[in-house]
């Protein structure tokens, strides 16, 4: 059979040869790169999650470092595989460079809640459990994310804040310590026996298991106030006894200095009206 002018089998054959000359090891060797560097950064995301889990490190931040290392990895793997085809990789780079800078400025508030969330999880001024209060909030801490926290309110609300308003503002943890002190304030009348009224104070604190004996509870006289001797009582107790405690003390101070001859009295103003000729 004649061969097309301007066409042969040996051209095409020639054309073909040519290719896989140039290109074949190129293809290749771009394959064996993907593929070890796919195996070494899988190795390396495995390797570092188990070893950051047996730190102190929270889990989920544990996974992000492990999984954005894997990613980093195989960025360079493909820049390295473009440029074995003679992709100019430099302007390449400086594109995903723009385009990061980009999105960073679009999501502004999200990356800063990013950043804050990761300073939560790494220095822990908080935990899941802790009660806080936090950007005027107070409540039990539900879950600490990447971009919020959630807490849990006395009355059963569900509060979510943004991480950069909890790390920016002043955080009270009051679960951190094993102890807090309640600061109780009991007023009696200045007509009352003071020694008499201390000493049925550190009655009713020694009957209530709930309290402490160490650190020792302090009862003081703190102010000669308008109305009142006001008597300062500070016990201390386990985080998780302090409003039951608070509350039952209360009640017992009243009714056990009303039943040893003192009184709780209330605000009052003497009025004195005089005669005008």
């Amino acid at each position: 059979m004649p061969e097309n002018e301007g066409f042969s089998l040996t051209t095409v054959w020639n054309t073909i040869t040519e290719a896989l000359s140039t290109w074949g090891l190129k293809v290749v060797a771009a394959i064996v790169v993907l593929i070890i560097g796919l195996i070494v950064a899988r190795a390396v995301r495995r390797s570092m999650g188990r070893r950051l889990g047996k730190t102190k490190l929270d889990n989920t931040l544990a996974l992000f470092f492990a999984a954005l290392t894997y990613y980093l990895l195989m960025t360079v793997v493909v820049i390295f595989v473009l440029g074995l085809f003679g992709i100019e990789t430099t302007s390449l780079v400086a594109v995903i460079g723009a385009a990061g800078l980009a999105i960073g400025l679009a999501l502004q508030g999200a990356l800063s809640n990013f950043a804050a969330g990761v300073m939560l999880l790494v220095f822990r001024p908080l935990k899941v459990g802790d009660m806080v209060e936090v950007a005027g909030v107070v409540g039990v801490v539900a879950e600490i994310g990447m971009f919020s926290m959630k807490l849990d309110t006395p009355d059963n609300i569900r509060v979510n804040l943004p991480n950069s308003k909890v790390y920016g503002d002043v955080v009270k943890n009051f679960t951190h310590h094993q102890t807090r002190r309640n600061d109780m304030v009991v007023g009696i009348s200045y007509t009352d026996d003071i020694g008499r009224a201390i000493e049925t104070i550190e009655k009713v604190i020694e009957a209530e298991p709930r309290a402490l004996k160490d650190p020792a509870p302090q009862i003081a006289v703190g102010e000669l106030g308008d109305s009142s001797v006001n008597i300062l009582v500070r016990p201390w107790c386990k985080p998780a006894d302090y409003f039951s405690l608070r509350f039952d003390l209360t009640r017992r101070f009243k009714e056990e200095l009303e039943a040893a001859g003192c009184s709780i009295p209330f605000p009052q103003q003497d009025v004195h009206l005089h005669r005008i000729a």
